[in-house]
């Protein structure tokens, strides 16, 4: 299960990439793409949500990660969104940056990830 949820945000990442990239320059394939990545949120969630699940015993940085990996979503719909309306995207790309440096740490600092220390 761990593949499939690496591959699913990995796979998230790129499509928001593209989506970025077809928005910025007004392509009418972007609703596509973003539509697909929005499928993609969905694997990625239950995914985690089947990961959580697995777990013998539930520390609070899971929770902490599980949340902050909502919020990767929800700062990535963010973008996109004020990409579409026009407006600035600084405050939602912060916050992008912050929320997935937050759930790599955490992600390969608790026990299914790499061991860091």
């Amino acid at each position: 299960m761990t593949h499939a949820h690496i591959t699913s945000w990995l796979i998230a990442i790129i499509l928001f990439l593209i989506a970025v990239s077809l928005q910025r320059s007004g392509s009418a394939k972007a609703k596509m793409v973003q539509m697909v990545l929005r499928l993609f949120y969905i694997i990625t969630i239950i995914t985690g949500v089947l990961l959580l699940h697995s777990l013998a015993s539930l520390s609070i940085l899971y929770v902490i990660k599980t949340l902050a990996g909502l919020w990767v979503i929800g700062a990535m719909e963010m973008v996109l969104m004020a990409m579409k309306k026009g407006k600035s995207t600084a405050v939602a790309w912060v916050q992008w940056v912050v929320a997935l440096a937050l759930v790599l740490f955490l992600g390969l600092m608790l026990p299914l990830g790499i061991d860091l220390f």
